[in-house]
């Protein structure tokens, strides 16, 4: 029989998350510089027209599938923890969920070094110094706030601090900058109609440009039922999966185009951030991008903590949110992050298929693994880790997210109708 000392559904007490917490946890954590300069990898490749047209079904499709998790994670009161331990089984879950720590402690640290560069950018921009502390003390600065926060409520900081703040400044940096550069884009050559039908080289195909934006929103799918549980037990599931889907898909969206925006107005030699710089105001909105950048390496960190109390129930979630925030700063100061942005990459790339497996093992209340390792699940999802590995190696047009969850949400859905 499984180990369900760890199974309990979230108490009906803590589950006070409402459509416009999901929405606006969601919406803040899919904001961020990465989801820019992602976005703006679209350009040259793809033109305009057809680079946004991508951009927003590559958001539906991939925010749709967060939200599906989410809404598993809120029906069952359970973390994502907990969903694979119900999908495979108390014992083999452990590889998944160790692994799954492992990749938010590498991009806690990765965050930590965005959010330091883009510091040490600004205060160059504004002051001239360019002294080689600056970007140490800055990733100690925001290490110190994330380790603050670690400690403290996960539900109070979403409830309070994103969403009656933070919010509403981030979306007042957006559209600031989106005015900006849509102004810019219609002072250059041509007029803005020069931007809007600026054609593409055509060196990638629509999937694969679907599966690169889809890219940001299914890297979340280790997190997402680690705060979906926190939704209302009335219409909870569905308000999650509403909340979620609309927020992230929003800000996906949003910063996707303004990668594409910035790119194609930006200096040939010139970078995302310094382009955000020069425009007016950037400081400021880049500023207040920089500190919503937090909360992307704060939900790392409790999600993180949540695997880890799952794992070891000795230490509190705030303790072990504690521990996870002290070995990122660690490696922030340490490591070469943008050497080991591919390692973190792969390493992400195997939980698309795993969720693919998840979902389609516990959709329609499917029922919980009841042994120590479900051995089809598990090869299914292995299965899914080489179609995700092999596929843009063979056929780089097809992209890796989209075929791995193919395989793995079919394999897994004629699996579990054979196995009633």
């Amino acid at each position: 029989m499984t180990d369900t000392k760890n199974l309990q559904p979230m108490p009906s007490e803590q589950r006070v998350f409402g459509f416009r917490d999901h929405a606006s946890l969601w919406f803040s954590l899919g904001v961020g510089l990465l989801v820019m300069q992602v976005g703006a990898y679209l350009i040259p490749a793809m033109g305009t027209q057809a680079a946004l047209a991508t951009i927003v079904l590559g958001s539906i499709l991939g925010a749709g599938f967060l939200a599906y998790v989410a809404q598993l994670g809120a029906d069952r009161g359970l973390s994502s923890a907990g969903l694979i331990q119900q999908t495979f089984g108390a014992g083999f879950a452990k590889l998944p969920i160790v692994l799954n720590v492992v990749q938010l402690l590498g991009w806690t640290a990765f965050e930590l070094v965005v959010m330091r560069d883009g510091t040490a950018a600004m205060l160059a921009q504004a002051t001239g110094i360019k002294a080689a502390w600056i970007p140490y003390a800055a990733t100690l600065v925001f290490g110190v706030a994330l380790y603050l926060l670690a400690a403290g409520s996960m539900v109070r900081l979403v409830r309070q601090l994103i969403g009656k703040y933070g919010l509403p400044l981030v979306v007042l940096s957006l559209l600031w900058l989106t005015i900006q550069f849509v102004l810019q884009a219609g002072s250059n050559p041509g007029g803005f109609a020069a931007f809007w039908n600026r054609p593409g080289n055509g060196s990638m195909s629509t999937i694969a440009a679907i599966d690169l934006v889809m890219a940001m929103p299914v890297s979340w799918l280790p997190l997402v039922a680690d705060y979906a549980r926190f939704g209302k037990e009335s219409g909870g599931s569905q308000t999650a999966l509403r909340g979620t889907w609309l927020g992230y898909a929003i800000a996906n969206i949003w910063c996707y185009g303004l990668g594409v925006l910035v790119v194609s107005v930006a200096a040939p030699s010139a970078d995302l951030v310094t382009t955000l710089l020069l425009a007016q105001f950037g400081l400021i909105a880049l500023g207040l991008i920089l500190i919503d950048e937090l909360d992307n390496a704060y939900g790392d960190v409790h999600s993180g903590a949540v695997s880890l109390n799952h794992l070891s129930a000795r230490r509190t979630v705030p303790t072990w949110g504690k521990v996870m925030a002290v070995a990122a700063i660690a490696a922030a100061m340490l490591l070469d992050m943008h050497g080991l942005e591919p390692f973190l990459l792969t390493l992400s790339a195997i939980f698309v298929p795993l969720f693919g497996v998840i979902a389609a093992w516990l959709c329609a209340g499917g029922r919980a693994t009841e042994s120590r390792i479900n051995v089809p699940l598990a090869v299914i999802w292995l299965i899914g880790m080489a179609v995700s590995y092999f596929a843009p190696k063979l056929y780089p047009s097809i992209g890796q997210s989209i075929p791995a969850l193919i395989v793995t949400l079919g394999l897994t859905t004629a699996y579990r109708k054979l196995a009633k």
